[in-house]
């Protein structure tokens, strides 16, 4: 099914070898600028305009009437319902253990310095609604930026012909569980550009946000690229992804379903396979092709499976398994081999690493208690998924009595002396004077 990749006879820089897939982000800017150009000069009529053309649907007015969303929690099935509580129980429980305190040191009598975690005032969520409704990216945003304690959220997902142009009533349903009432039927880089730079201004209601977050397609990406200095963003997400380290003692039937599962997201997403054992691999090949006919959306599956960003990696030992998940850097990292927490303990770069035979990536997508939205494009050696700090800021207050400053203040003169800077110098120095 997969194609091969044997790397047991190489030493190269493995980042130029393992397969991904190739998205140009620069293109889709041509398209995205214009649109958020417009979006800042006409506001709302320019979203509705973009959704109409993108999305062939033009709904009544972009923000979600409350009755809607109402509704929506009314009608959504009662099995949906219990196992989205569940997720945003586990979820809020690792939030509010990564939310860092305020911390205020004393560095000599009279001064202290204080760390002060301050929350966003107002953020933007986005959520995706193309080839699936990921009403679990509802969560993995919202709440992690309620436990943060920003005061307002603005959630947009593209509106849907099928429905009337509103989202998607699952999503809708998410939201309104979660308390959410700000939520605009306005998806890609249009909805974005709402976001960011508001609507007052052109007669609209939209209030621009501080941070945007949340995945989308390549189109999304080009515009938090572009949107970045305006507002903060997360990342710039592209295709998903997910990186398998698995031995002679996984179960073949186990790694098959796991990779199909990345494979169903986007016909670009990549799967790859990361063994030691030629058989094991054989053993792989032999369940996708008994599970992916199985499957709902095989043709999509099939597709990304069969494309150039997904292989089987045949490396000479976990030991170099590990160097190759290290430099690939994965969305998602699984790691099923004999001894899989000791291997887990020495993986420095992945967004996130899903331990042992019974922790499947699934489950992180939706009640782990874990994040889903996670760097992508090998950004995990440089960056982190989304989580509670996000969406919160550091401020230094600073605070100084006299003394406190006639102690260092010599210091502070002589610095700003050698910057030949004697203003900063005579700031400290007109105090000691005094």
């Amino acid at each position: 099914m997969m194609r091969r990749l044997d790397l047991r006879d190489t030493s190269v820089d493995y980042r130029d070898i393992v397969p991904r897939a190739e998205v140009d982000v620069e293109q889709a800017l041509a398209v995205v600028v214009p649109l958020c150009d417009d979006v800042r000069t006409r506001g709302e009529a320019a979203v509705l305009d973009a959704g109409e053309r993108f999305d062939g649907v033009r709904p009544d007015a972009l923000r979600v009437p409350e009755d809607e969303l109402r509704r929506a929690l009314a009608d959504l099935d009662p099995a949906v319902r219990a196992a989205l509580e569940e997720s945003v129980a586990r979820l809020r429980r690792t939030c509010a253990a990564e939310l860092e305190e305020s911390v205020t040191t004393v560095v000599a009598d009279g001064a202290t310095v204080e760390r002060r975690i301050v929350p966003m005032d107002r953020v933007g969520l986005y959520v995706p609604g193309g080839l699936a409704p990921l009403v679990s990216t509802v969560l993995m945003n919202a709440v992690p930026a309620q436990v943060a304690g920003v005061r307002e959220i603005a959630l947009a997902s593209p509106p849907q012909a099928a429905f009337g142009g509103l989202p998607h009533p699952t999503i809708l349903g998410a939201c309104a569980l979660l308390g959410l009432t700000e939520v605009y039927a306005a998806g890609g880089a249009q909805a974005l550009a709402m976001l960011a730079y508001g609507t007052v201004s052109t007669g609209g209601d939209v209030e621009p946000v501080n941070l945007i977050t949340g995945p989308g397609n390549i189109y999304v990406a080009a515009a938090k690229r572009h949107l970045q200095g305006t507002v903060a963003i997360d990342s710039e997400a592209g295709p998903t992804e997910i990186a398998i380290i698995a031995d002679v003692t996984a179960d073949a039937a186990f790694v098959a379903a796991d990779l199909i599962s990345q494979a169903e997201h986007d016909p670009m997403a990549a799967s790859v396979l990361v063994t030691d054992s030629e058989d094991f691999a054989a053993r792989v090949d032999v369940e996708l092709e008994k599970q992916v006919p199985a499957t709902t959306h095989t043709e999509r599956i099939r597709t990304a499976l069969d494309g150039p960003q997904s292989a089987t990696v045949l490396v000479r030992d976990i030991e170099q398994a590990i160097d190759v998940a290290n430099a690939y850097a994965a969305e998602h990292l699984e790691i099923q081999t004999a001894d899989a927490a000791g291997v887990a303990a020495r993986i420095t770069n992945a967004g996130a690493i899903f331990v042992g035979a019974f922790t499947p990536v699934s489950l992180g997508d939706y009640a782990a208690g874990s994040n889903h939205v996670l760097p992508t494009a090998g950004c995990a050696c440089h960056s982190s998924g989304l989580s509670v700090r996000a969406f919160c800021k550091n401020m230094h207050v600073v605070t100084y009595d006299e003394a406190a400053l006639r102690e260092v203040g010599g210091h502070v003169v002589t610095l700003a002396a050698a910057e030949d800077l004697p203003g900063h110098g005579e700031a400290v120095a007109v105090r000691l004077a005094r």
